[in-house]
């Protein structure tokens, strides 16, 4: 993305994020609890589900393994339920979708017209080591840009990509210390997205488009955690 047409997307995305852009978009903004599907609820997955439920949301959590899900469900509480992955697509106002990168062909094909107009936060990144030529497609392509063609329709939100999850389940410790690089090319998907980060205990930082998802990965400059200011600093040096 040119730097003007950057800054334009990332100008329109802060107005976007003034007004409240979808119908459930306002009533998060104001606090309002959502309905929360988790596809791949590992430790990524349980830590982030965990939190929302915790923050009052009320989470499903899917995943291959139908008796993790009901034990984790169980440990976390009442705001916290398991299904199948069709079952917490179809619950979710918003989905997380959190597996290893060579799963997600197949997560999309299943999931197929379920994801259509759906917001997806995005937190899958490529390895070459254990995605083999997915993951090797994936990194030549860009994650962002690679995850939209394997979810056609999602309205996706890429984020929660390069911080351990053990550091995103303790986040709401101390809110607002630390910023969440994210990438999108849906505006309206970010203005949903955002209350639900800073619920975590982040302050989203909108770096660009889908395009720049290939920044948010492990062992790029924007991995790990880093002050609002210190994300845009970086994000302002890439392309």
């Amino acid at each position: 993305m040119k730097s003007s047409k950057r800054r334009e997307f990332l100008g329109a995305a802060a107005a976007t994020l003034a007004l409240g852009a979808l119908p459930f978009s306002a009533r998060a903004a104001e606090g309002g609890k959502m309905r929360i599907g988790v596809v791949g609820s590992g430790r990524v997955g349980g830590a982030l589900g965990t939190s929302w439920a915790n923050a009052g949301h009320t989470v499903m959590f899917s995943s291959i393994d139908i008796e993790h899900d009901r034990k984790l469900a169980a440990s976390v509480g009442a705001n916290a339920r398991a299904g199948t992955p069709r079952e917490a697509a179809k619950f979710g106002e918003v989905l997380l979708i959190s597996v290893p990168y060579h799963a997600l062909p197949a997560v999309g094909k299943d999931l197929g017209e379920l994801l259509k107009g759906k917001v997806v936060i995005d937190t899958c990144n490529p390895f070459l080591e254990r995605d083999g030529d997915t993951g090797k497609w994936a990194q030549e392509k860009g994650a962002g840009l690679a995850s939209a063609e394997l979810l056609p329709g999602a309205r996706i939100v890429r984020g929660f990509n390069a911080v351990g999850y053990a550091r995103m389940a303790a986040a709401s410790s101390n809110p607002g210390k630390f910023g969440m690089p994210i990438a999108s090319d849906d505006a309206k998907a970010v203005a949903v997205v955002t209350p639900l980060i800073r619920d975590i205990g982040y302050e989203p930082v909108l770096v660009g488009g889908l395009a720049f998802g290939r920044h948010l990965v492990p062992r790029q400059p924007l991995a790990g955690e880093r002050s609002v200011e210190e994300i845009k600093k970086i994000a302002a040096t890439l392309s």
